[in-house]
Parts: structure tokens; sequence; C-alpha cells
């Protein structure tokens, strides 16, 4: 499996100024990190204006490298980066409004910041100031990044935009798909206002040409600008593009991806330090069982994969993604995993073993709850998914099969083997074609559109299981899943919960219609807003009342019917007699 690699080159000189207000730095994780994280750039730039502006610009540079590699490696790298850079704005703006240059905003801890992160195939682009970031590929060499430079007239100007110079950040982002043999170059003003864009090119060329190192390169730009007359401090940073992974994979999917699937079990087996006890489950995907781990005595599920599907990769890796979800899920309503304690000899997940029953099961068995029970079932749903959302994950397969509740009443969410991870996604392969993971049942219309699922996909199927508790049927019948296109996704009719005989408020068909709307832009944006209409009653929906019966049971409304006829025409019968 192949990895990224590259060849760097910095040089930072003070130039004609007394200090050095720029500060760069390179961060490159060995291993695992460096496919789930990538490789960290980071140039910024002090304003000359200002006595403690190198002092921003260390601590933007050094926070941006150490702290990003302290973000969950489910975000995006995307989310990552700008919770950090609005992490050190505000840290940066503050210290300026504690000191004494409050009122000067040109004296303050301000910097400018031009930063990459390079993951997989991608270059993620962060940028905020008037330093600088190319691209030299061939003989063409591009700004990528646009400075935000105010001029005021001819040889006047100010920073639009820089790190502490406001209490908000509006920072640039853009993406770039990388090549092999692409030339990155960072720089700051003190060298581009003094070197053109073809002498850069043709230094970075002759270094490479002559096989030389790019610090080597980096410097001769530097020396360039100063011979030219620069009188700032200046900062150049190059990064060429060697080599590009083939697929990214996380940590535990490398270490194991490489080990025999497993045999099928049988009971009173002994298995890899597990004693075999039972089948739970068993699919031409995957075979669960219970088992005693023999070391401790506790009782586990494994979770193997069928042996039929050795021969997909995808599959194997998809499968193995579960545990890698899993150990980053911290939850009391999300599957637990069991970490190892000893070394795997076979493809296999190790999690809790609950004690308890499916939703699916407590529905069979409670088949009229109380609308109290489905709230605290449906509560507990949403904090496990919450746990999803908050890592940038998506279950995608949220089912009532897919729900326990153990003997404590604890409902727990189960089987990742359909989740998307954002961090994941933006390391696979471009143009792979959409498939639909989860069960059809359950799936947002959106995916059937071949759509990207969002946090509003994953509140659809629990709308859908809210309303099959209430109801024991779903919201559209089996009809989302033949519907394939926006004219058939519109015509979808919703089949109300007051059609049931049932004590249901009416405003609490509202919240349901709501939350299992076929377009995800009506749905609640998110899942508190769901849950706290569930509980109090909308102004938006207390106006709808309860339908007439001939539209909830016309079977009921014409016996009913009859049987008024009936009695009017007896009444009439005996009226006659009596004449």
């Amino acid at each position: 499996m192949g990895e990224l690699k590259i060849s760097a080159g910095q040089y930072s000189d003070k130039g004609r100024k007394e200090t050095n207000q720029d500060f760069h730095g390179i961060c490159v994780p060995q291993g695992a990190q460096l496919a789930a994280k990538g490789i960290a750039i980071a140039l910024a730039d002090g304003i000359s204006s200002s006595a403690v502006s190198d002092v921003a610009s260390q601590y933007a540079v050094t926070g941006f490298l150490e702290d990003y590699y302290c973000t969950s490696d489910a975000w995006t790298v995307k989310t990552s980066a700008q919770r950090i850079l609005s992490a050190t704005n505000s840290w940066l703006y503050a210290q300026t409004q504690k000191s004494q240059y409050r009122y000067d905003k040109d004296k303050g801890y301000v910097c400018t910041l031009s930063a990459m992160v390079i993951k997989s195939t991608t270059a993620h682009i962060f940028h905020v100031g008037d330093s600088r970031i190319y691209r030299l590929r061939g003989k063409s060499l591009e700004q990528l990044t646009t400075d935000h430079r105010i001029w005021i007239s001819i040889g006047q100007s100010y920073l639009g935009r820089a790190l502490g110079i406001k209490p908000q950040l509006e920072i640039d982002y853009q993406t770039q798909q990388i090549e092999l043999g692409d030339v990155f170059l960072l720089a700051t003003d003190g060298v581009y206002e003094h070197i053109g864009e073809q002498a850069l090119a043709r230094i970075i060329h002759a270094c490479n040409d002559s096989g030389g190192h790019l610090d080597d390169a980096a410097k001769e730009i530097v020396c360039t600008a100063y011979k030219h007359g620069s009188t700032d401090n200046l900062t150049a940073q190059v990064i060429r593009i060697d080599a590009l992974p083939q697929r990214a994979a996380g940590e535990m999917v490398q270490q194991l991806s490489g080990l025999p699937l497993p045999p099928i079990l049988q009971a009173r087996m002994e298995f890899d330090g597990y004693t075999i006890i039972r089948e739970v489950h068993g699919s031409s995907r995957s075979h669960i069982y219970l088992a005693r781990d023999v070391e401790t005595g506790t009782l586990v599920i494994l979770k193997t994969p069928s042996i039929d599907l050795q021969g997909d990769a995808a599959y194997i890796e998809r499968f193995l993604t579960e545990e890698w979800i899993a150990r980053r899920i911290s939850s009391a309503h999300v599957l637990r995993p069991c970490l190892p304690n000893r070394k795997r000899n076979f493809v296999y997940v190790v999690t809790e073993f609950i004690d308890g029953q499916t939703l699916s099961q407590w529905m069979i068995d409670n088949p009229k709850p109380g609308l109290e029970a489905v709230r605290g079932i449906v509560e507990q749903i949403a904090k496990g998914l919450r746990a999803f959302h908050r890592l940038e994950m998506l279950h995608q397969d949220l089912r009532p099969e897919n729900i326990m509740i153990d003997s404590t009443g604890t409902v727990k969410i189960i089987d990742f083997g359909s989740a998307s991870v954002a961090s994941l996604l933006e390391s696979a392969p471009r143009g792979e074609e959409s498939q639909i993971l989860g069960t059809v049942q359950y799936s947002a219309p959106e995916y059937f559109l071949g759509e990207g699922g969002t946090t509003r996909s994953d509140l659809f199927s629990l709308g859908v299981i809210t309303y099959q508790m209430l109801t024991g049927r779903l919201p559209y019948g089996a009809e989302v899943a033949k519907s394939r296109t926006r004219a058939a996704q519109n015509g979808l009719r919703y089949d109300s919960v007051l059609h049931e005989d049932r004590d249901i408020p009416a405003w609490i068909d509202g919240v349901l219609r709501k939350a299992v709307h076929p377009n995800p832009a009506k749905r609640y944006e998110d899942l508190s807003g769901f849950l706290y209409d569930l509980r109090h009653p909308n102004a938006a929906f207390l106006s709808k009342t309860r339908q007439p019966l001939l539209d909830r049971n016309p079977v009921a409304f014409w016996k009913g019917l009859s049987l008024v006829l009936a009695l009017a025409v007896v009444a009439l019968l005996a009226l006659r007699t009596f004449k």
C-alpha cells in the first residue's frame, strides 16, 4: 500500500529589519496518522507596526501544527483546522484587548496565516492576510490564494483580514487535487513583492533538474528577493509531491486487513482466546456469536465476516471500520467495543454483550405503547446519534433491529457497518458509485436520488422509527424506496398517525410529518428541535384538529352510519305501528 511522500525545504531571514516577525513550520507524521490526518504546513507573517506581532506569528503556526493532530481523526480537515484557527484568533484578539494596544489594532497581536494540509490526494488550503500559496505544475506557476489587502492609494494599504484583528475570523478555504510532481510554494510579501513569478518558477525548476535539496531553492528565493531590494522579513517554503497514496485506511484496517478470515464457528469451540457459546445471528454478510473471554470470563459478542466475501477488499475494509468507529465514540447509548488484550490471528470485531432485546422485538411485545414510553426511547436513541454527529459521522442504517434495549431500559445503537465518516470520505477515491448502505424502509429519500446523507437523513430514520412505534406501520408504506426521482418524491403521500384509533394528540402528527418530510430542507434542522416538539406542543401544529372518522377509518364510519340509519328505520316503523 503506497503512502503520501513529500520533499520540503524552507528558509527564513529577518532581512534588513532588526527582528524576524515571520514564523513557519512543517509537520510530517508517521504511520497511520499520516493517512488519517495528512501533512501540515503553515506560514505566518507579523505586521511591521506591531512590536508583539512575532508572538502572534509563532503562536499561530505552533498552535496549528500541534493542535491539528490532537483533533479527532473522524473530523474532516476543514472542521479540524477551522476550529483550531477560530480558537487561535480568539486568543490573539483577547491578548490585544488585555494589553496596552487594545485601542490600536495595528499594534496588537496580529498576523497573517497561510496553511495547507495535504491529505490523501487533496491539498486543503486555509488563508487569511497577504502571505501567499502558489502551485507549480509543469511550467505554470499559479497563485492559489487571494491577498486580503485593501489599497487606499498608491503605496498606501492595510490588511482587511488577519488573525487577531477582529473577534470573529473569516478565513478562506479551498481544496485542490494534487498530482505527482506538483510543487507548492508558501511565501511572505517580503519575498513575492520583489521577485516575479517567472523567476520563482525558474529557481524551483533549476533545483529539481539538478537534484538539489529544496532548502537550497527556498534560500535562493529569499536571497534573490533580498538582492532585489526587499526591506521586509523574508520566508519561503517549498513542498514537492513525491508519491501519492493508492488508498487511505485507518490504523486498525492497515493492521488487520492482511489477516485470514475465521471459519464458521460452532458452540463450545475455542477460538482466539474465546469460547463460543452460540450463534446469535447469521447472514450472507456476517455471523454474530455470543462468546466468553477465556482470560476474564466476560461475555462478549464476536462478529465475523462471511467467508464468501473474503475476496471483497472494500467489504473487509468497511467491516473493520466498524470497530474503528466504535473506538472513537463514547456514549452510554452506543455499543461499546471490547479492546483486544492480545494479538488477533483472524479478522473479527469484539463488542460488549447487551443483555436485552431489539427495539423490533420490543414493538412486538408492546404493540400500543404509551406516548411517554415512546418519547423515552426516542430521546435515548437521539443521544446516541448526537455522539455520531459530533464526530461528523452518520449512522445511515438506523432501524429497530439495530437498536437494543437492555435489562435496565437503556437504549443503545448497534451495528456501524453502514456508517459514514467524513474524514474517511475525503480520503476515498473520487467518482465511486453511490450506494444505499442502509435498510431501504428506513433510509431517507435523498439516498435514492444518489445524494449524500446529512444529519437530517439520520433524523428521517429516527422519525420513521418513532412513527412506527406509535402506529405499527411506516409513514409512506414501501413507496419511498420506489421513488427514485424528485417528482416521484414530491408525490409521496404521508399517512397521518391520526388514522389510528388511539389517543394521540393532533400536534404530534405535525411533528412526525415534519421529521419524515421527503425534502430534507423541510425537516427539522437538528435532533434538538425534533425532541423539543415531541414534548412541547408547537404552535404551528396546534391549529390542526383530529381528522374526521371518514378519513381516519372509512369502514368504521360506514358501519356506524349504517347502524344509525337502521335504528332510524326501526324508529320510523315503530311510530307507524303505534299510529
